[in-house]
């Protein structure tokens, strides 16, 4: 900066400014004239140098970036250096350098992770850019001093690099389950809708039979997230809310209030509260004769409550971010609502994903349905006396979601191991006796939607290797009553050889 005095008051301006200050004044004089002459040489001999980059729009991972830094001097280039920015600014780690004395270029990453090509002097490219690349950089450019030829005149630049990632995972799950069937009481349902590596975080929502669902947005409880009990965590995080009701939903919507005329609550009895109530009526109510239960059918239970009133349930909606650490956004949806058996089965429900990197929305979906006709596989299929039999749930005879419940039962008696029942997919009777041969078993098999009973018969048959092992025993001693006669004769022989002789 070049400063000058005016005579008049003494007020210092700079070179730059002399002109428009003559000009006001209406005056040129010699003296202005060597003002002006003397900062145009001075500019000369310190040159200029100006750093600008082009700010980057959003990139998606795998493309490719164009770092280029634009430059404006009259001086002699020394490097042109790229920075990336870390730890909030406080860490500024090479990753470029162009040399302009010796015209060379070279990367400071590892071998491993060299990536940059040089386009120019000053423009560095990144091919398939990753999540770890997202963040601030800079670029510096270094002159010569034109005055001193030795000292470097040194200025920058910065720009953002955004990189985003869009969901590479996306699932929809039954909380709390699997869980058993409740008849007499209203229970609530949970889907989880759950989106991986997106950066930023995407937007989820459901709908149901290819209609968005209206829901209520509330905050899902941490603690109770951690504790398992989502469901009983509904009570105190929900409240439900009055909606705007015309003369169609509001019969429909009389049965969410209480005597009182407040709105109701959903349910949130405990899953194993539920589960016990549901197996001591079950108990009471379908306990076959034996004459009934040696034919293997399967009996799909249908019995649907008086509870389920409401045809236009309300949902709950709830969302939360868990950040990752390779900078990813993990998003998981809850849609929480009064189950309603008669409605709900063979409902489908699909959760949508949306995010600036996908062009279209990702979508998986789920059909809730009740167990039907559950396959069972026997093995070995001849039964053997000793044998280890193992009786196993190969699949249904429909797509059930969410996954069941197994439990195992015999009928008209307790299991080989002393048990009342087995929970699991399969059964296992070790070392059966001839004693269970033609016992009946009962595979129950049930979800929040319905429940079904399979039957099947244990046929033993004998094992002839446990037979050639089991000795009469008789036979291992000599029988007396024919050794008698033959010690006698045997006496009577040596009498008639003592005569003779």
């Amino acid at each position: 900066m070049v400063g000058i005095t005016q005579p008049t008051n003494g007020e210092h301006v700079n070179a730059d400014g002399v002109w428009d200050l003559l000009q006001n004044k209406g005056k040129m004089t010699v003296f202005s004239l060597c003002l002006l002459l003397f900062a145009d040489l001075l500019d000369l001999a310190v040159g200029y140098l100006t750093v600008t980059i082009e700010p980057l729009p959003p990139v998606v991972v795998g493309e490719t970036v164009t770092l280029k830094c634009n430059f404006k001097t009259d001086g002699r280039l020394r490097e042109i250096v790229w920075y990336r920015v870390t730890d909030g600014g406080t860490i500024k780690q090479k990753i470029f350098t162009y040399d302009a004395m010796f015209n060379t270029n070279y990367s400071h990453m590892e071998d491993y992770r060299k990536r940059e090509d040089l386009v120019y002097q000053s423009t560095v490219r990144l091919p398939e850019v990753r999540i770890s690349d997202n963040g601030p950089y800079e670029c510096h450019v270094g002159i010569y001093d034109r005055a001193t030829r030795e000292k470097v005149v040194l200025a920058s630049g910065n720009v953002f690099l955004t990189v985003m990632s869009p969901p590479n995972n996306i699932s929809v799950t039954a909380e709390n389950c699997p869980a058993p069937f409740s008849r007499y009481q209203a229970q609530n349902f949970t889907l989880l809708c759950t989106a991986k590596g997106g950066k930023p975080a995407p937007s989820v929502y459901f709908k149901r039979d290819g209609e968005l669902i209206e829901v209520i947005s509330y905050i899902h409880p941490s603690a109770v997230a951690e504790d398992g009990g989502g469901s009983a965590g509904v009570r105190g995080a929900r409240p439900l809310i009055s909606r705007d009701l015309d003369d169609t939903k509001l019969q429909r919507s009389l049965s969410l209030l209480d005597p009182e005329g407040r709105p109701g609550r959903l349910f949130t009895d405990s899953p194993e509260r539920g589960r016990n109530t549901g197996q001591h009526t079950q108990g009471q109510q379908q306990q076959p004769s034996p004459a009934t239960e040696v034919i293997p059918e399967t009996v799909v239970s249908r019995e649907f409550p008086r509870w389920v009133q409401s045809t236009d349930p309300l949902y709950y909606f709830s969302h939360t971010h868990i950040p990752q650490s390779d900078g990813s956004v993990l998003v998981q949806a809850r849609l929480t609502w009064t189950l309603n058996p008669q409605l709900d089965n063979d409902a489908m429900f699909s959760c949508e994903v949306k995010h600036p990197a996908l062009s279209m929305p990702m979508q998986t979906e789920v059909t809730l349905a009740a167990p039907k006709g559950p396959k069972l596989l026997m093995t070995p299929t001849r039964a053997k006396v000793g044998d280890t039999v193992r009786i196993t749930v190969q699949g249904f005879q429909n797509e059930v979601f969410p996954e069941p419940l197994f439990t195992w039962t015999r009928v008209g008696g307790r299991l080989l191991d002393g048990s009342a029942e087995w929970d699991g997919k399969e059964l296992i009777l070790e070392r059966v006796p001839a004693e269970l041969n033609g016992s009946m078993y009962r595979c129950t098999a049930q979800n929040p939607l319905g429940s079904t009973d399979t039957h099947t018969r244990l046929i033993v048959f004998e094992n002839p290797a446990m037979m050639k092992n089991t000795q009469n025993p008789n036979n291992g001693t000599p029988r007396m009553d024919v050794l008698g006669p033959i010690w006698m004769v045997l006496a009577l022989v040596l009498t008639v050889t003592v005569e003779l002789t």
